[in-house]
């Protein structure tokens, strides 16, 4: 196993106007902007209200953050001489959510086209991470391995409890609209190399998929990068969430990993239990109780999480990243996740605008 796995991120993030602080479709412009200093490493998105940047690969933990930090800060001021601001949130808060004003180019035309309806609710953001493994069969072997672990991430990092003016009720509205894609949420037990390879193609030839890159399972395979892909998360608030996320993602990676090495079988929950524990972190996020794909009970999702730590705390420390992983854990384990946060800033004063507002300090 190489020590350290490298790791990115991508991260998507909606345009606000500060006086309405609602959506604003301005996504061009603002990447036009910021290209000047980030390159190719800023692009569009599907919605005109998005904006998408991307890190590079990272050894060090603390570097990613560094990056991570100046990224944001140049799309915010990128935004800002647009009149804009940004927000990271896995939805829109304010203004016309459906349907969306979607960004001019052949792929997304061609999805338009080819989906209909599910584009025109898909004003969603995330954040994308991907841990670095040596190939396409290994990535399948560790994605087998970790997708028993997806409802306790799905409950640490939701942060998009409210639709288009009104709260949803759930942690993660986003990552459950997302499941109504085709090929989307926990991806399957495969049984080897081909069985991924089959299955894509009959996606593929079906036109159930575009391509690979329609592959939007909660973990895949890159097909553009040598990497897994992390999927499940919603845009994190702050460039210390997506830190932690990293920092954690990566150890599970080296875990899994070796028990790859050691020949030790993955754990295989039942396909519609594994499903309904996603749903419920959805719903509950990190405030509730999760359940326990090993018993098939309810446990505090906090618990859930310190125990997913304790596991990997090897990988952390082999890395160098125990300190600083547990540090940002503690915090949001005192101050909650996204979604919990973005309903503090609600209550104090019933605003909506106070979300956004929560939302644009924290980046």
């Amino acid at each position: 196993m190489p020590i350290p796995l490298t790791v990115g991120a991508e991260e998507e993030f909606l345009l606000v106007d500060p006086v309405s602080r609602a959506v604003s479709a301005e996504g061009a412009k603002v990447v036009a902007e910021a290209a000047d200093d980030l390159g190719d490493r800023v692009g569009t998105e599907l919605t005109a209200y998005q904006v998408e940047v991307r890190t590079d690969a990272h050894t060090s933990l603390t570097e990613f953050a560094g990056q991570v930090r100046a990224t944001r800060a140049t799309v915010a001021r990128a935004a800002a001489r647009q009149g804009l601001r940004i927000i990271s949130s896995g939805t829109p808060i304010l203004g016309q959510a459906t349907p969306p004003p979607l960004t001019v180019g052949a792929r997304y035309a061609r999805s338009s086209a080819m989906f209909r309806a599910l584009d025109d609710e898909q004003t969603a953001c995330a954040c994308h991470v991907h841990v670095g493994v040596p190939d396409l069969a290994t990535a399948v072997q560790v994605s087998n391995h970790l997708r028993p672990w997806i409802p306790v991430l799905i409950a640490l990092t939701g942060n998009s409890p409210y639709w288009a003016g009104r709260d949803t009720g759930y942690a993660s509205w986003r990552a459950t609209t997302w499941g109504r894609w085709p090929v989307a949420g926990p991806p399957p037990y495969f049984e080897s190399l081909s069985h991924f390879e089959d299955l894509v193609a009959v996606f593929i030839a079906t036109g159930t998929v575009m391509d690979r890159g329609g592959l939007y399972w909660d973990i895949r395979p890159s097909h553009h990068v040598p990497t897994l892909e992390f999927r499940f998360a919603d845009a994190a608030t702050s460039p210390d969430e997506t830190v932690l996320l990293a920092g954690i993602l990566r150890a599970m990676t080296a875990t899994a990993l070796e028990a790859i090495a050691a020949d030790e079988p993955a754990f295989r929950p039942r396909p519609e239990m594994l499903r309904a524990a996603c749903w419920h972190a959805a719903r509950h996020g990190l405030a509730g109780q999760g359940i326990d794909l090993a018993t098939g009970g309810l446990s505090p999702a906090i618990g859930q999480v310190d125990r997913l730590l304790s596991r990997v705390q090897p990988a952390l420390l082999g890395h160098g990243d125990v300190g600083l992983v547990r540090t940002l854990w503690s915090h949001r384990r005192a101050h909650g996740n996204g979604a919990e946060r973005q309903r503090a800033a609600h209550r104090t004063r019933g605003s909506l605008t106070d979300v956004v507002d929560h939302l644009i300090a924290a980046v």
